[in-house]
């Protein structure tokens, strides 16, 4: 029996672990995959907007090479901030289900075993669940939705779709590094949230020529050796070899809704939870990090999600002083 099971070690799980730690709980978190996964998977040469101030968690300074932080030294930081701390953190474990017994008991199946918690707390993130091009050939291996490393494109034609930052820093280190990038904007522009030193390196490459781009249009078909693009004007057919779709990701609603919880009818189909608790719809069940945003990704960030943690353990706290 724990107090407290944290679905999720990202930075905000860890975070949550720390603070359930620091109140002398008795919790364990569960991970599908490894210590902070989402960043684990980022692009080896990604640079955070955020300074590595603002990564901060649990008191463990993060001491970066520039002002913004790599993915490997994130990696590094939290590896630390995990060993520093002790953490109860089982790796390469899938939660399943989590049931209400009664009013009091959580029953949470895993891939491995069956845990009972007073309280949970979800903090799965949405880097698990890209959104798929649905369009014929976008199931085809040279489809992407996650980008590592550059080496692969070496000599390649590269069709890039979106405009927001993961889609710019591709297009760019591509470019860099001699692949023929063409990108593919729905828009009419490169989006306004592009960081602002990338964005005028983008559009300076689109101008020039050195990146070829198609705003306001799709991709239609994906064939090998070649894709299909309606434009405003006409439908063009280029010449490809891979296609990396930059286009986002999606909080895991199969598995929220499959717990109970429940979502406010607006545009980004938002979880319902307490403002001040971060309590959902089911007591004793909470949620914390990027997903309360729903399906406006662009909301939240580890910077202005790490009070989360404080938060909920706040209001845990409060509910098990009425039960003694």
């Amino acid at each position: 029996m724990y107090d407290l099971l944290i679905v999720g070690a990202g930075p905000i799980g860890v975070t949550c672990a720390i603070e359930a730690q620091k109140a002398g709980l008795k919790y364990v978190v569960i991970e599908k995959g490894v210590l902070v996964n989402s960043i684990y998977n980022f692009p080896t040469n990604m640079t955070f907007f955020s300074t590595s101030k603002k990564l901060e968690i649990g008191g463990i300074p993060f001491i970066s090479h520039n002002e913004k932080p790599t993915q490997r030294e994130a990696l590094e930081y939290f590896r630390r901030v995990n060993e520093d701390w002790e953490l109860n953190i089982n790796f390469y474990e899938k939660v399943l289900t989590i049931n209400k017994l009664g009013n009091e008991i959580f029953q949470i199946d895993t891939s491995k075993k069956t845990y009972q918690s007073k309280s949970v707390i979800v903090v799965t993130g949405f880097y698990d669940l890209p959104k798929r091009l649905n369009i014929p050939g976008g199931i085809l291996p040279k489809v992407k939705h996650y980008y590592d490393d550059w080496h692969p494109y070496i000599g390649q034609k590269v069709v890039v779709v979106g405009a927001a930052n993961s889609a710019c820093d591709v297009a760019l280190e591509l470019y860099h590094k001699g692949a023929e990038v063409t990108m593919v904007v729905r828009k009419e522009s490169i989006s306004p949230r592009v960081k602002y030193w990338i964005k005028p390196n983008i559009e300076n490459r689109i101008k020039e020529g050195s990146i070829a781009a198609f705003f306001n249009s799709n991709i239609t078909e994906v064939k090998e050796g070649e894709v299909t693009i309606e434009t405003p004007d006409e439908t063009v057919t280029l010449e490809n070899d891979f296609v990396l779709a930059m286009t986002g990701y999606l909080p895991d609603y199969d598995f929220f809704k499959k717990i109970g919880m429940e979502f406010h009818d607006d545009e980004y189909e938002t979880p319902i939870y307490n403002e001040e608790t971060l309590e959902t719809n089911v007591p004793n069940l909470y949620i914390a990090g990027v997903v309360n945003a729903g399906k406006h990704t662009s909301k939240y960030f580890i910077e202005n999600t790490r009070e989360h943690a404080a938060m909920i353990l706040k209001d845990i706290m409060k509910n098990k002083s009425k039960t003694i």
